[in-house]
């Protein structure tokens, strides 16, 4: 009897040999860490650029900042590209990389995260303080890879804003949006070229 092959590993050992690393799914702490190891292997073992591909639908503040900083701190340029969503701290993510793109149909969602504690009146009072300041350094960190001021960009985080893909690219999440191989760019729906 033959046992199925492990397709999943198949496919992100593959993908790792192209340096490519996948951030799928909610960004905690462990998927960081596995994301982190994979983009600090892939700097030790070359000079080329790594691509990291997003599609995520949110996740921790924390987990957020250790992809971010490890990003920044590497020897290798590495590449982000938006290929589903990314909402939340995850955005940040996608911003802070130093060739940033997103496929056509990807959306964004600037939003804070969910915080949940328990504990004592005072416990839960200087919590709250850590969850600021974190929000806060959140905010600089984008306003600073985007362009955008802090004080706007923390006015959309607390308005939820979603951005489509050429949103997102006039915002100064991405620096270009992708097209399908083999089309030319087309005007918008609606508007047809003069003869």
């Amino acid at each position: 009897m033959t046992s199925e092959p492990d397709w999943t590993a198949l496919m992100g050992a593959r993908l790792f040999e192209r340096r490519v690393v996948l951030l799928s799914g909610e960004l905690n702490d462990a998927l960081a860490g596995d994301i982190v190891a994979q983009l600090m292997t892939l700097d030790a073992m070359g000079d080329d650029h790594v691509t990291l591909q997003v599609n995520s639908w949110g996740g921790s503040m924390e987990a957020a900042f250790s992809v971010m900083d490890t990003i920044d701190l590497l020897g290798v340029p590495v590449h982000t590209e938006c290929v589903g969503r990314a909402e939340g701290p995850v955005t940040g993510v996608v911003a802070v990389g130093s060739r940033r793109r997103a496929a056509p149909h990807a959306r964004f969602r600037l939003t804070p995260p969910r915080f949940e504690a328990r504990g004592t009146a005072m416990e839960l009072a200087e919590w709250s303080l850590h969850c600021q300041r974190q929000l806060d350094r959140w905010c600089d960190r984008l306003a600073e890879a985007t362009g955008q001021a802090a004080t706007r960009v923390a006015g959309d985080l607390d308005a939820g804003r979603y951005l489509s893909a050429s949103e997102a690219l006039r915002y100064g999440l991405v620096d270009e949006v992708g097209q399908r191989r083999g089309q030319p760019a087309r005007p918008p729906l609606g508007f047809r070229p003069p003869p």
